[in-house]
């Protein structure tokens, strides 16, 4: 089989090498290259590929048109709206997603937000930077507030024992029935967690159905002192319906590390210039320990895989 890796997966070259080596010992071949989107340049480097590697950049759905031997995508993140998941489903192509990797980055960078937000850190340390005091920006403790959860799968869930052992009340809104009481107070509609929650934390995919769920009228819902935060997808948010609710005061503030399109943004981006917003550049899933988690996922789906045994279908 020739396997071919798009771009890095964020591991040392040594480890890279190993498995390189492991897989040419078993009849393979593997070879790796710099991430580059350009669709020209995936389309020549998977012409000739039965099995694709790669993290969160896009796909081409040129590669999947022209790749006539490709039967196998591995995904080393967990989300797949950057992979042209139909095509790939006409022509049979398995795909495989490193689901879980990153549960406990993303749950412990939601609670970090929270309490970034509520005790002001960004505007005390501008502060603090220029010769200033805390006077007028006396925060919060996140104990005793209402989360809402938007989501409750794997991180939603973590995020929420998280927030449940600061003292918090959790509230979650979920398509199907949540079957661990443990770590949510209530589970209810969208429009009541948004009414009644202190912050709001999104953890549910990017689909057709949750695109641009969170828009104006969502938002409007919201407690002019709640704070949102999204670790999910850019998209399930109305970038400029948010932006215009932070500018207006509609909310407090809120923590963006997902946007409408992977960073670097545009300077013009409406997020980055609206008030009382923490912006980071996708660092959810980026800890030492759970890129080494992925790639351990996603070399063992490649060898299940070779094996005739998926794991982690999507």
């Amino acid at each position: 089989m020739r396997i071919v890796l798009l771009e890095s997966l964020g591991i040392s070259d040594g480890v890279i090498a190993k498995h390189a080596q492991k897989l040419e010992n078993m009849g393979h071949s593997f070879t790796a290259y710099e991430k580059n989107t350009d669709p020209a340049v995936q389309v020549e480097r998977c012409r000739n590929a039965d099995a694709v590697m790669l993290a969160n950049m896009p796909l081409s759905e040129a590669v999947i048109d022209k790749a006539e031997h490709l039967k196998f995508i591995d995904v080393a993140f967990t989300g797949v709206d950057h992979i042209p998941m139909e095509a790939a489903r006409k022509k049979g192509i398995a795909v495989s997603n490193a689901s879980g990797y990153a549960t406990q980055a993303v749950a412990e960078l939601c609670v970090s937000f929270m309490i970034q937000l509520l005790r002001n850190v960004n505007k005390t340390e501008k502060r603090c930077r220029t010769g200033g005091t805390k006077d007028g920006l006396i925060g919060n403790l996140l104990c005793g507030k209402t989360v809402g959860i938007v989501g409750a799968g794997a991180i939603g869930k973590r995020t929420a024992a998280l927030c449940k052992a600061f003292g918090c009340t959790v509230l979650a809104y979920n398509r199907s029935k949540i079957t661990d009481a443990s770590v949510v107070d209530r589970q209810v509609s969208l429009e009541e967690l948004l009414s009644s929650a202190d912050i709001v934390s999104l953890h549910c995919p990017l689909t057709a159905e949750t695109k641009g769920m969170i828009g104006k009228e969502q938002l409007a819902l919201m407690k002019k002192t709640a704070f949102l935060i999204n670790t999910a997808r850019g998209g399930v948010v109305d970038q400029d319906a948010l932006a215009a609710a932070l500018s207006d005061g509609q909310i407090a503030g809120a923590a963006l590390d997902v946007f409408d399109k992977e960073p670097p943004l545009p300077e013009d981006h409406p997020l980055l210039h609206a008030p009382n917003t923490i912006v980071t550049p996708h660092i959810g899933f980026a800890s030492v320990e759970s890129l080494e988690q992925r790639a351990d996922i996603v070399f063992e789906n490649l060898y299940s895989w070779l094996e005739g045994r998926q794991l982690n279908a999507v």
